[in-house]
Parts: C-alpha cells; sequence; structure tokens
C-alpha cells in the first residue's frame, strides 16, 4: 500500500508536544541523539544545577531553552552531546526552608534538634520538588540526563570537592584569617563578596544618621585651640568637638578613634548645638562647612584652620561608655590617619569602628587602636553585638535589642529603633550635631532579604587575588554573549576581585577538609575518602577515637553500595579526631564550605573526578565546556566559581562559550513577584500555547541577554503566523499530494531545468539554511529564529505557495508539478531540521509526516527530526540576482499593495498601469525580467520602467533621531544642508546609498546616507506614489468600464469559491453554477466568462435563480444570486 502523506486537522500544540512525548519515551530519542554520535567528537555543555526545595518560574523555561537550543544544534552538526542534570542541594535557601517548617532558628540546633536530626530533615526537603522540575523539564522539551543526575550532597560528589580544596591547599591558596566580613544574622553565617554582589542585594533604604560629637579632652582641646588666633577668653573656655558623621548610629558605642585624611583641610568653627542651644566649638573639613551649617544651623564663625595631619594624635572622651576595649584601652579614643577619608559626604572627620568595618579595623590597627572587643566570661573577646544581631546582656540601657528593626519577628520590632534611641540620648546631651533621615544604599543577604552586618569572623579563605590576574587573562579568551557582561561586569568584577570567603557557619553542606591542633600549630588538608579512612585507622590505634566511621569503606571500590556505607556530612565529621604528626589530636575546622565552591565543581565532581572518569577531564572528553548559560545574576556566582575553580587547579579556562540571559519581566516590564501577581504559571502556559509556541516566542522576541517582557498574547500571535501558517503550508501539499499520487520516488527534476519560481525559493532557502548555521554557531537564536519566521511566513507561504497555488491543483501531474511538489517538499524538510533546536516536538512530527509521505518510516529513534543533519548551504544552488529580482518583486508588489489599502481599491480590482522609476541598467534590466510576475501579482495590465523620473516630484527631510548621534552639535547645519537638497538629490541618495554634503559651518563635507534621511513624494493627479528604501512606484487609479467589469468577475470568482468549500466539495469537483443577475452586471460577467468557467471548474453557466440560490455581494453596491451545484 502507498503512504501518503497525514493530513493534519486544526492545530493544537499542546497535545502535539503530548503526542511526540509518548513518541520519544517510547523511541528513547534522546538517548540516541547521544550514544548515535560519535564519542570522539563530543560537545561539552555544563548544567548549572537548581535548587530543588523550591518551584521552577517561567524564567526557568526562558534559561533551559537557550541550553537545549544549543545542544540540539550540535547534536544536528554530528557532536555528541552528553547532559546531566544536577541538583544544588546545599546552602541557606534548603536550611531556612527547614528552619521554617521545622519552626526552629539557627540557635535551637543542637539543642531543641540534634545535627544529624536536622541534616536529614535538609536531605529530604532539598528534593521536594523534584518530580515538579522533572515534570516542567519534560514538557519544555528540555533534553537533559535526569536519570543519572550529580547531586551535590552524595558522598562521590563531596569526595572530588575535597580533592578540589586539597590541590588549592597544596597550592598555599587556601588560609586563615580573622577579618571583618559580611555577616547575615538572620542566616547566621558570613557572606563571601559575590554573594554580596548578587543583582538586588544593594537596596535604596531611609535610615536615622547623626552627625556626632565627639568631645576632646583638655589636652586635646588645647592643641586645637593653638590653630586659631585671636581667641577671647570666653571662647577659650569653649568645649571643643570634633564632629563625625554615621549612618549606623548602632555602631557608635563600640567607636574607639576617629579617622581624618591628613592633607585635607579642616576648620575650627565657633558654634551652638541646635538641640540644647550649648554654645561650642566644633571641627570639621572646611569643603563640608556649607553641607553641615544650612539654613536651619545655628550661627557659625570660622575662628581657625588646620591640616588633618595636625589633629593626629588628639584625644577625645568616650561618647557612649557601655564598655571599655579589654586590650589596651588607654590607646583608644584619639585621631588617627586614613587614606580613605574623604570630603564628598558627610564632616571629613569618620566615626572609627574597628569591630563593624574593614577600613575601620585596618586603620586602626596600623595605629595601634584597639577594636571594642569584651570578656565573653572566657578571656576571648567579642564585639558589643552578637552573632544574632543584638546588643549583648549586661551593656548599656539597650542589652538585648537587635540593632536593626528588621530582625525582629514580625509585628515585634519596638516603635523606636536602637538608631532612633542613641540618637535621642545624644540629643539630650547635647552630642548630637544632626539628626535626619538619609535615604542610601545598603547589602541585604540574597536569602533572607535581610539587611547584612560587618562583623568581625574566623574564616577560612580562597586566595583568589594570588590568580586575580590570570583569571583576567583567561576570561580574554571566552566568548562572552553578550561580549559587554564579560569585559564589563565580570572583567571589571576580576580586575577588583577580594579573596574568596570560603567559610559559612552552617550545618548542611559540604564541610572543611581541614583538621587542625588546638594551638594550631598543624593541621591537615584531607582530598579523599581513602586518605580519611587512613587517618581514622591511626586515630584509632592512638587511641583518639573508640571506632573509625570509615572502617567499612573499601578503598578502590567505586560501587554506589560502598560509598553509602558512609556520610561526610557535618554530624559525622566533626566526631572524628585525627592524630598529628607530634601525636597530639586534631579537630575539623567547624565550618563549611560556600555553596558556590559546591556549584563550581560540578565539572569535576559530576564525574567523581579524579577518582572516576579521569579521561573525562584529562582529554577534553568532559571538559573544559564548549558552551554555558545561565541568568546574568550568575555572572559573579556559578559563572565566577566555575572559572575560578579552573583558573587556580588546572589554569584552565571551565568554559569557551557563555550566554548570560536576562531577565523574564512582566509585559509591562516589571519583575515578576507572588507580591504583585504578576507571575506566569509555567505548566498552565505550557499546557496552554504548548512549549514549541513558547519556547518559540521567548527565543523571537527578544535577544537571550536582554530582558524579555512576557505578554501570553505574544505566545499566542507565534502560534497564529509562525506556526499555524507552517502547518497550513504542509497540509496544503499534503492534501495536493495525495490527490495527485506523488510520493516522493518520481525521477528528481533537475535543478536547472525547474521553473525560476522554484529555483528562486531553493535559493531563499540554500541561503537561509547558511544564515542560520551561522546563527547559531554564533550563539544567536534570536537572528535564527527570525530568519526563518521571515522565510516560512513571507517567502513560503505569502509569495512561493500563493503565486503557484494552481500548479498544485490544476490539471494532471506533468514535470511543471512535479517539480513544484519537489521543490515544496525540499522546503518543508529543510525547515523542520532548521527550526527543530528551538520547536523540538512541532518540527519533528513535521519531519516524520513528510519522511512518511515519502515512502519512509516515522518510527524509530533515528527517524527522528533530532538525529537528521544540519543542512549545509549548496553555493550551486544559491542565485544571488535571482534573489534580488524577486525581492525587487516582493518590495515592489509590497508598495502597489500599500497604495491600494490607502486608497480602499480591492487587489482583486485590475488597474490599468504603475510607473516605476529606474537610475540605472541593472535595475531596469531587473524589472523587465519580473514584470509578469509584478502584473500578475498586483493586479495590473501593464508596468511602465521610466528612466528621467517620469515627473515624480521627491522631498528630503533630515531624520534628527539618526543625525544627533551621528553629528552632535553639528546637526543643525547638517539639517539645514539637508532641507536645501532637490529631488535628483534624493535619487542620487536612493541609488548610492549616500551623498556627499557640505553644510554651511566650515567644518567640511559631511558624507549622508540614506538611514540620515527621510524621502517623500508627491503624489500626481490620477495616481498615487510611494517611495520607500529607495524604491519609487506610481499607481494609476482610474478604474473605466473595462476594468470595473474585471473586477466584479474576480470577486465573483472568490465568492463561488468560498460556497465550493462550504458546500463540502473537493477541490477537484466540477459544478453547474447559477447567476441570477440584472442585464447590465450579466453583460460585464459575460465579459469574462471564460475565465469564471476556468477558475471555478464549471462546465456549464446558467444565467437564472437556482432553488438554493444564496445572495452574494460583490461590492458595497452590487448584489449577486448564485447556486452551486455539484455535476
Amino acid at each position: 500500500m502507498v503512504k501518503k502523506f497525514p493530513e493534519r486537522g486544526s492545530l493544537n500544540l499542546s497535545s502535539l508536544a503530548s503526542e511526540m512525548l509518548d513518541v520519544w519515551g517510547k523511541e528513547n530519542t534522546f538517548k540516541a541523539s547521544v550514544e548515535l554520535r560519535p564519542e570522539d567528537n563530543p560537545y561539552v555543555f555544563y548544567e548549572g544545577p537548581p535548587s530543588a526545595n523550591g518551584m521552577p518560574g517561567i524564567h526557568h523555561v526562558m534559561g533551559r531553552a537557550i541550553k537545549d537550543i544549543f545542544c540540539r544544534f550540535a547534536t544536528l552538526n554530528g557532536k555528541r552531546v552528553e547532559r546531566k542534570a544536577g541538583w544544588d542541594t546545599h546552602g541557606l535557601p534548603v536550611e531556612l526552608g527547614v528552619e521554617k517548617e521545622l519552626g526552629i532558628t539557627k540557635e535551637d540546633i543542637g539543642s531543641k534538634i540534634s545535627v544529624e536530626e536536622y541534616n536529614q530533615a535538609c536531605r529530604k526537603a532539598v528534593m521536594k520538588y523534584t518530580g515538579v522540575w522533572n515534570n516542567l523539564t519534560r514538557q519544555m522539551g528540555y533534553w537533559v540526563d535526569m536519570e543519572n543526575p550529580y547531586v551535590t550532597y552524595e558522598n562521590k560528589y563531596i569526595e572530588s570537592v575535597w580533592w578540589l580544596l586539597s590541590q588549592l591547599y597544596k597550592k598555599d591558596l587556601i588560609y586563615k584569617g580573622y577579618t571583618i566580613q559580611p555577616y547575615s544574622p538572620m542566616a547566621g553565617t558570613g557572606l563571601s563578596s559575590h554573594e554580596l554582589n548578587q543583582p538586588g542585594t544593594y537596596r535604596d533604604v531611609k535610615d536615622t544618621t547623626i552627625v556626632a560629637q565627639f568631645r576632646s579632652t583638655n589636652e586635646g582641646a588645647d592643641t586645637i585651640r593653638g590653630f586659631c588666633e585671636n581667641l577671647s577668653d570666653d571662647d577659650s573656655k569653649l568645649p571643643v568637638d570634633l564632629l563625625a558623621w554615621t549612618t549606623t548610629p548602632w555602631t557608635l558605642p563600640s567607636n574607639t578613634a576617629l579617622t581624618v585624611g591628613s592633607k585635607i583641610d579642616y576648620a575650627i568653627v565657633k558654634t551652638s548645638n541646635r538641640y540644647t542651644e550649648e554654645p561650642c566649638v566644633v571641627v570639621l573639613a572646611e569643603a563640608l562647612i556649607a553641607k553641615q551649617f544650612d539654613k536651619k544651623a545655628p550661627d557659625h564663625e570660622i575662628i581657625g584652620r588646620c591640616k588633618g595631619a595636625d589633629l593626629v594624635g588628639v584625644k577625645y572622651t568616650q561618647l557612649i561608655d557601655w564598655a571599655q576595649p579589654m586590650e589596651s584601652p588607654e590607646e583608644a579614643f584619639r585621631v588617627i590617619p586614613g587614606d580613605f577619608v574623604t570630603t564628598e559626604d558627610g564632616t571629613g572627620i569618620v566615626h572609627t569602628a574597628p569591630t563593624f568595618g574593614a577600613d575601620d579595623a585596618l586603620v586602626a590597627k596600623n595605629a595601634g587602636v584597639p577594636p571594642m572587643l569584651i570578656d565573653d566570661g572566657n578571656g576571648h573577646g567579642v564585639p558589643l553585638v552578637d552573632l544574632q544581631g543584638r546588643l549583648r546582656e549586661g551593656y548599656g540601657p539597650f542589652a538585648g535589642y537587635y540593632v536593626k528593626n528588621d530582625y525582629y519577628p514580625e509585628g515585634e520590632a519596638p516603635e523606636k529603633s536602637v538608631d532612633v534611641e542613641i540618637a535621642i540620648d545624644l540629643k539630650t546631651r547635647g552630642q548630637a550635631f544632626k539628626v535626619e533621615k538619609y535615604e542610601h544604599s545598603y547589602p541585604h543577604c540574597w536569602r533572607t532579604d535581610k539587611p547584612v552586618l560587618y562583623y568581625p569572623l574566623d574564616s577560612w579563605f580562597v586566595k583568589a587575588t594570588a590568580k586575580k590576574d590570570r583569571m583576567s587573562e583567561l576570561n580574554k579568551t571566552i566568548n562572552w554573549k553578550p561580549a559587554s557582561t564579560g569585559t564589563g561586569r565580570f572583567g571589571k568584577w576580576l580586575e577588583n576581585l577580594n579573596d574568596w570567603n570560603l567559610s559559612r557557619s552552617r550545618f548542611w553542606g559540604i564541610p572543611i577538609p581541614i583538621w587542625r591542633t588546638e594551638d594550631g600549630s598543624e593541621e591537615m588538608c584531607i582530598g579523599s575518602v581513602e586518605e580519611l579512612a587512613t587517618a581514622c585507622s591511626e586515630a584509632v590505634d592512638a587511641g583518639f577515637m573508640t571506632t573509625n566511621p570509615l572502617a567499612d569503606f573499601s578503598p578502590g571500590d567505586m560501587s554506589e553500595d560502598n560509598y553509602n556505607t558512609f556520610d561526610l556530612h557535618k554530624h559525622v565529621v566533626d566526631e572524628i579526631v585525627l592524630k598529628s604528626s607530634k601525636g597530639e589530636p586534631m579537630r575539623r575546622e567547624s565550618d563549611l564550605i560556600d555553596v558556590w565552591f559546591d556549584s563550581g565543581s560540578m565539572p569535576y565532581a559530576q564525574w567523581h573526578y579524579p577518582f572516576e572518569n579521569a579521561d573525562k577531564v584529562d582529554a577534553g572528553g568532559a571538559y573544559p565546556a564548549d558552551f554555558i548559560a545561565e541568568g546574568v545574576d550568575q555572572t559573579r556566582g556559578w559563572f565566577y566559581t566555575l572559572h575560578a575553580i579552573s583558573t587556580m587547579v588546572f589554569d584552565k579556562v571551565a568554559y569557551k562559550n557563555v550566554v548570560s540571559n536576562g531577565l523574564v519581566l512582566d509585559k509591562h516590564g516589571v519583575k515578576m513577584s507572588k507580591r504583585l501577581n504578576n507571575a506566569i504559571d509555567p505548566f498552565k502556559t505550557l499546557d496552554t500555547y504548548g512549549a514549541d509556541a513558547t519556547r518559540w516566542y521567548m527565543i523571537s522576541n527578544a535577544q537571550p541577554w536582554d530582558n524579555l517582557k512576557f505578554d501570553l498574547d505574544g505566545v499566542g500571535e507565534v502560534t497564529r503566523k509562525f506556526f499555524g501558517t507552517l502547518h497550513n503550508t504542509y497540509n496544503f501539499f499534503a492534501l495536493y499530494a495525495n490527490i495527485d499520487g506523488y510520493t516522493g520516488g518520481e525521477e528528481e527534476i533537475p535543478h536547472a531545468q525547474r521553473p525560476e519560481i522554484d529555483r528562486w525559493i531553493l535559493s531563499r532557502m540554500h541561503t537561509i539554511a547558511g544564515d542560520i548555521h551561522k546563527a547559531f554557531e554564533d550563539l544567536e537564536p534570536t537572528k535564527a529564529a527570525r530568519l526563518l519566521q521571515s522565510f516560512v511566513t513571507d517567502e513560503l507561504s505569502n509569495w512561493y505557495v500563493r503565486l503557484n497555488r494552481q500548479r498544485f491543483w490544476k490539471g494532471d501531474m506533468n514535470e511543471d508539478k512535479l517539480s513544484a511538489y519537489q521543490t515544496l517538499v525540499s522546503c518543508l524538510k529543510t525547515c523542520a531540521i532548521l527550526g527543530s533546536p528551538i520547536a523540538p516536538f512541532f518540527m519533528d512530527r513535521l519531519y516524520r509526516d513528510v519522511n512518511e509521505g515519502l515512502g519512509g518510516s516515522r518510527e524509530g529513534a533515528e527517524n527522528s527530526v533530532h538525529l537528521a543533519d544540519f543542512p549545509m548551504a549548496e553555493n550551486a544552488v544559491i542565485d544571488e540576482e535571482l534573489e534580488s529580482r524577486m525581492e525587487l518583486a516582493r518590495k515592489l508588489s509590497s508598495q502597489v499593495l500599500s497604495l491600494r489599502k490607502r486608497e480602499m481599491i480591492r487587489v482583486r480590482q485590475p488597474l490599468r498601469r504603475i510607473m516605476v522609476p529606474v537610475l540605472d541598467d541593472i535595475s531596469a534590466s531587473r524589472l523587465a525580467a519580473i514584470e509578469d510576475l509584478i502584473r500578475s501579482e498586483v493586479n495590473v495590465k501593464e508596468v511602465e520602467v521610466i528612466r528621467d523620473g517620469g515627473g515624480i516630484v521627491k522631498s528630503i527631510k533630515p531624520d534628527f533621531k539618526a543625525l544627533g548621534p551621528r553629528y552632535g552639535k553639528r546637526m543643525k547645519a547638517i539639517a539645514a544642508a539637508v532641507n536645501g537638497l532637490g529631488s535628483d538629490a534624493a535619487d542620487k541618495l536612493e541609488s548610492a546609498g549616500s551623498l556627499m554634503i557640505s553644510p554651511d559651518d566650515g567644518q567640511g563635507e559631511v558624507e549622508l546616507l540614506l538611514s540620515d534621511v527621510q524621502i517623500a513624494t508627491e503624489d500626481i493627479p490620477g495616481w498615487l506614489v510611494s517611495s520607500e528604501g529607495g524604491l519609487t512606484v506610481a499607481l494609476d487609479i482610474t478604474i473605466d468600464d473595462e476594468l470595473k467589469a474585471e473586477g466584479l468577475s474576480r470577486e465573483l470568482v472568490n465568492r463561488v469559491q468560498n460556497l465550493r468549500k462550504d458546500t463540502g466539495l473537493e477541490v477537484t469537483d466540477r459544478i453547474t453554477l447559477f447567476i441570477n443577475a440584472n442585464d447590465a452586471l450579466k453583460g460585464q460577467l459575460v465579459e469574462n466568462l471564460d475565465y469564471i468557467r476556468t477558475q471555478t471548474l464549471a462546465e456549464e453557466v446558467v444565467w437564472n435563480e437556482g432553488k438554493g440560490s444564496v445572495q452574494i455581494e460583490l461590492d458595497e453596491k452590487t448584489s449577486v444570486n448564485v447556486q452551486v451545484v455539484k455535476r
């Protein structure tokens, strides 16, 4: 039995996707697409691991579509693309979710709940939504190996991470330091600098700020008075205060110094306190007097001046005496120098609290000033603020208060914050010079959304600064899309890199594999489970442990069973005590590592490198990546950690090409959120519109790196305009191919013998195939999508198929009809392959449908479009001159049809002629070659080519939006010169694309481009004129009786064709046509009777009313009764 092309009904992309998912599942198409490609031709892709304890959003569809597109494209080009799914299972998102679910805080872990119980809860919670994620992945057609994912909490993964850390340790790139670091009290852990630079972490807040008056000691006051001249006795008795501004008043109790700029000019000012009116003398930077003494400020008079260096060493009395530094308090409360002091804001004197600022700590240490650390009762110094963000008990009237009201549980914050309370106290005491609300940018924790503190912490660091130059050097070899991210956001980040804070004071994560003696004199970094097992055995022998927790581990056995005999998480490894070389006990450093190190290790840890699959990494089979893609928020997250680890351990890039995709916003450009109720449900969208339309809309609507304004109406439009058009084109082909018995087994019509229109569409198809291939290679899927969409809708459907309909449905099979079938089927099959990376479901069914009709099999993974070869452009088929001629025909037709629409003249109404002015022989010859086509397309009797302009007058106006950016101040003179140009200049500009002009500004000639101006044409009486893109056309709109009669006949044919369709006639059925018309109309129709009969397949036309006649309107003034009867 001869197979036919399946004829499809109405298009439902959602059910089509379900149908193809079943096919892929049955055939295991994804697996075949990998395994049927050679192992020695890999394309390496890394999947950035999501956390499965949260629900996916519509932006994940966008991100995963981008990844999927290039992996599918690589497969079509013969590459073997192995890609593992991954799960990011550690870190704050998981822990905070578990704490909320269990109703506990970090402080409860280890008391109300054991660390082991807590970690088990985390292990369970982290995979909570894996089913939902897997469903989204499957439903949207994202091919990634979900059956064998890498999971960051698994022992094999952790072992590989430990190995990487041990390599850094051996290279002396890991160290321990006590520094001021960003700290999240709500999360209970320090943060790395790249976490603090995630998008949205810095937010504008309004805080209470204070300009405080730090009172000089008597000796200090005398020093300052020494810089004043002619000081009266009364003035010499006034207290002398140093003014310092702070946006964090809660740090004032921890002040131990004031910092000045040595070269800054300072003024000594006689004034009074604005709140108590107490007379005083204040010191501040002279450049900032106007800022501090505004209109509401008390009177003031400068009575002396000095340099910052003159103030160094001046002592002052403690502003808030809640505590004294536990070490060297006599060195505190004095003025010190600092290079970071500026006169851009504040007073030019910086309140310095070494426990809460990195710059403060550094200048204080250099000057020998102690930090405000108090004894915790065990001889250890701790800050006045605890790790929960509260003032410590026993110190000051606000002990136990959180320093930020944001830290209180909802509804429990006091009316007055600590900052406000301190401001009131200082106002009352006359030591607040100015108190006001101030809006500034303040960092927040990327996971808790609460403000961070800068806090002194003991932490382990990766010495990233030692390799930052190499990171920058290697970054220049990476192809970034967009390039500006690589040179800008990422490149600048690398140039200003800080060391990587590795430590996290949490419970669920990868433990730092470093064991130390109590005095820190000896330490050991473990790089493998085997190494740890051996060390544990030695520790048991030394009596430090009673049992070896790794006793059941068998070195060299890589089975899952063997690796499940132990657990490398905190609750286990914290109990391990190892033996030092001196026989002393060594305990593990209590911190976990930054979860970003987990995900940055995935190129190696996903393969359990170097313990297994070493060749994949060492021989380049799985490292570095040819391509990765994630959101722009990963620029200083995953993109950085991948790059940093790869550079520091292997001295290589981790990835060669990277797409940094933008945000998915709502249709108004607002970020989606539950609070605004503007989030789009990805599952509902996929169920309603299908994955193909959703993916195509996302990719074609905006470049991946630009923010996308997501509008569901746009998805619907893509369904209709692109997929609907391609679907209808295939259905048209299938219908007539089946009627004519076309099977594809017929002898191929040689290309040179095919009609010009066939050779044109094949030329365009090969040109487009080459352009799309290059677009995908250049990581520009938007360009690829738009190229194919334009080809399908404008050229294949709206031009080729529309112009050639009669070739398919008229007459018996002949060479011309066969050429049309062979041409169209080639285009359909090629379009299926070209579009398959973006629309995998629709294109696979289309490809299989075409193959089935051509006698092939649609069954089996090997017959999927996704295992096809990407079409390569054949230069022998491409005819650039033919393409130029046809493009001219399409442009000219479009302009004429626009003129018809403007005058509301129907296309079926013939017109007498069009005039087309040309400026060269090439244009004239092209027009001559396409004259018949144009006449048919725009329904005119004559195309007149004129060389003298034909009396058409053109005017040129400057386009200020184009000229302004190019010429700036010269634009006015250039515009004046443009306004002086005439019709001849317009012709030259349209012909050459540019024109040299001389503006009257004395600055020389300027090259004027066609894009710099707007060219308009004036209508001629009885004609309409259009000029666009260098092409001018004039349309004769006079309609005589002959033209009117022909127009009515064409309208009649159209209405009869619709009646044939409505009555269910086959396209080949012959009819008798009954027409009841008045004599005048009958006379007009009789003039074109042969045309009417041929077009409607009417064997006979009867001029009276049939029994079942219907009235149809031919135009606004003319109606006729018609009946169609099958013969």
